[in-house]
């Protein structure tokens, strides 16, 4: 206590009332990011469990407001991402071609079933997996990006996500042949 700033013990701070001092500054800055009144609180409840369930506890009390702000500016692109796939996925319905009639008698109803079928098996497959596997596969192939877009995100090395996407498909490959869904 050499610099007259009193370290607060972790167990000590009370988040319930940073939050509520903290509140009217972080509504602001998170408003200025989702742009959505009705968004901000749903936003402030994910800056507030992140608060209670941190892992490495804030010694110094004065680090609170810029680590608040962090995880306010996180949850918000972490919104605005959620909403953007939304709206993505609400988009891509839209503009899906209906199947004509002539198109639906073209498939049989056992096409339909093996269809879907072959789907619950490859997401079983996928449940199999460990999350860093499962987390690789979908970002290059449910968000269509690219190794530098990975390595970027993940923040590690190109060479490092071609190795994990390589070792990620030869898991995936195998619970695949596990469940019968491809042959050897």
């Amino acid at each position: 206590m050499e610099s007259g700033i009193a370290l607060t013990p972790p167990s000590q701070i009370d988040w319930q009332a940073v939050l509520v001092e903290h509140q009217r500054w972080l509504w602001t800055i998170i408003y200025a990011r989702v742009g959505e009144p009705q968004a901000v609180d749903e936003v402030l409840q994910e800056v507030a469990l992140a608060a209670v369930r941190q892992s490495a506890p804030i010694d110094d009390r004065t680090k609170v407001a810029p680590w608040l702000y962090r995880v306010a500016i996180r949850q918000s692109l972490l919104y605005r991402r959620k909403m953007g796939r939304i709206r993505k996925l609400k988009d891509r319905y839209a503009d899906r071609e209906q199947p004509t009639e002539v198109d639906r008698r073209q498939q049989s109803p056992l096409d339909w079933l093996l269809a879907d079928e072959r789907k619950d098996l490859i997401r079983k497959a996928m449940g199999c997996l460990k999350e860093k596997d499962r987390e690789i596969l979908l970002l290059k192939y449910t968000e269509n990006w690219n190794y530098k877009q990975i390595a970027d995100h993940l923040g590690v090395s190109h060479s490092a996500v071609e190795a994990r996407l390589h070792r990620a498909r030869q898991r995936l490959r195998l619970e695949l042949k596990t469940l019968q869904v491809i042959e050897d």
